[in-house]
């Protein structure tokens, strides 16, 4: 997975973005604090957040956590994911979490499991649960990314499949048999997963992303030009729309909502109905084409994305990418173009309201419509920044959550952004020695956030108090 970024000096950014975080906790410090604050301590979970921002870890060592969700009831539901990228231990029972914070110390002391189980696990679980009705484990891994709740439901990707649960009022954990309400969704390729959100009308859009880098003749080789057309994006590379109130429906070119999409992976509604996505820039720009690029424009092009989502809008991949230096999308070398200097038909694809440094990872999205937190949060983006590893060799980036303040329905500044969150990697910006990952990130009734990391499988929780901690 990979990022993209910036028009003005990565160091110049980051100062910006401290500050504005400082700024902004201090400008609402009249807000009175919500929630318990019993387990914060000073360290904050290991984690760097603005003034009057308090962390506690929700709950540890929960399996490859990747999106997650709170119910009404404060309880908090993960999805975990041991597909072909996972090389981590997997638990027993389902990839489907369900955590609860019995006495209010923001901490989780009620964990259960259930769901799909892992390859491991099958021989042992009997017929008629919820593992019985999805693909099975053998065939494509177990768990995956996408979770919402929505009219009474818990929604689920398992593998190839969009799957719900009943929710029951007399349990943390849904009924055990899983409904299809799409299935054979695409599994192949450099991209196999697929977030999801649900809007108030019972649309559920789904993230497609692509099997290629940039849909190469050749995947990620040197000089390979790209398809053209770009059959890939039939099926991949775009936004998908079903209805969650309807099951058994089929994957199929036919769904498609949006095009030109590269891996969406964060993708979320806002308070007005409207829905966003980000969206992971291309890779290899100089290690496939070295005569147009150096090593440095490799790390720092293109931008990771915020997109505005329109039904019918192209936003551009493979086609195009949007350089960040120039704020502009510019034409692909795999589709004639010369470094970044020919816009061509790029001129007509859509292009993002934000747009973050190279190489993050934007992993998930969440739009604050909690009351806790300061007024100057409230209806602006969180975003959950993974960490890649197509800077290299040049310094790793990512590996926190940002803060994208919205007005008027847009972000103020399309290539500032405030660091929120940081400190998850423990030192290390490196896909195999980071301590954590931020993937998946959620809103709670009492608009605490919370924050789902992959690689230690950790959930934290972040509050604010008004005080320094």
């Amino acid at each position: 997975m990979s990022a993209a970024r910036l028009i003005i000096p990565f160091v110049f950014l980051l100062a910006c973005s401290k500050n504005d975080s400082t700024a902004r906790s201090d400008s609402a410090s009249t807000n009175q604090p919500t929630a318990s604050t019993a387990a914060c301590t000073g360290d904050n979970a290991g984690l760097k957040l603005p003034p009057g921002f308090c962390a506690t870890i929700f709950a540890d060592s929960v399996g490859h956590a990747r999106h997650l969700v709170v119910n009404s009831d404060g309880t908090v539901y993960v999805n975990t994911w041991s597909g072909e990228y996972f090389t981590g231990p997997t638990h027993p029972g389902g990839f489907l979490v369900a955590l609860r914070d019995a006495n209010n110390d923001g901490k989780a002391e009620q964990v259960a499991r259930f769901g799909r189980v892992a390859k491991s696990d099958a021989a042992t679980t009997k017929q008629g649960s919820a593992s019985a009705t999805g693909p099975t484990a053998e065939k494509s891994g177990a768990g995956g990314t996408g979770i919402g709740i929505y009219n009474g439901y818990l929604y689920a990707e398992e593998g190839p499949t969009i799957v719900r649960y009943k929710m029951r009022a007399d349990s943390m954990t849904p009924e055990p048999n899983a409904e299809v309400v799409v299935s054979g969704l695409p599994l192949n390729g450099d991209h196999p997963m697929h977030p999801f959100a649900i809007d108030g009308s019972g649309n559920i859009y789904i993230d497609l992303g692509s099997a290629t880098n940039s849909c190469q003749v050749k995947n990620r080789t040197l000089g390979s030009p790209g398809h053209k057309p770009c059959t890939e994006l039939e099926t991949r590379g775009g936004i998908w729309r079903y209805d969650a109130n309807k099951l058994n429906q089929q994957f199929s070119s036919a769904g498609r909502y949006a095009t030109g999409i590269r891996n969406a992976v964060g993708i979320a509604i806002d308070a007005s109905g409207q829905l966003y996505s980000t969206q992971h820039g291309r890779d290899q720009l100089a290690e496939n084409w070295p005569k147009m690029y150096t090593a440095e424009q490799g790390q720092n092009l293109p931008a990771e994305e915020l997109l505005k989502i329109q039904e019918g809008g192209d936003y551009g991949w493979p086609m195009c990418y949007f350089d960040n230096k120039q704020a502009k999308l510019v034409l692909a070398p795999e589709y004639g173009g010369d470094g970044g200097k020919t816009v061509g038909d790029c001129a007509s694809k859509i292009a993002p309201v934000a747009f973050f440094p190279a190489h993050w990872a934007p992993d998930d999205l969440v739009f604050y419509n909690g009351k806790m937190f300061p007024a100057s949060y409230h209806g602006g983006a969180f975003i959950a920044f993974h960490g890649s590893w197509n800077r290299a060799p040049g310094p790793q980036g990512g590996y926190q959550v940002a803060f994208v303040p919205f007005s008027g329905g847009n972000p103020t500044n399309a290539s500032q952004f405030d660091t929120f969150a940081d400190g998850f990697a423990g030192g290390s910006l490196s896909p195999d020695q980071a301590k954590h990952r931020p993937a998946g990130l959620a809103v709670g009734p009492d608009g605490a956030l919370y924050v789902a990391d992959d690689k230690g499988g950790t959930i934290f929780r972040i509050v604010y108090t008004g005080g320094n901690h």
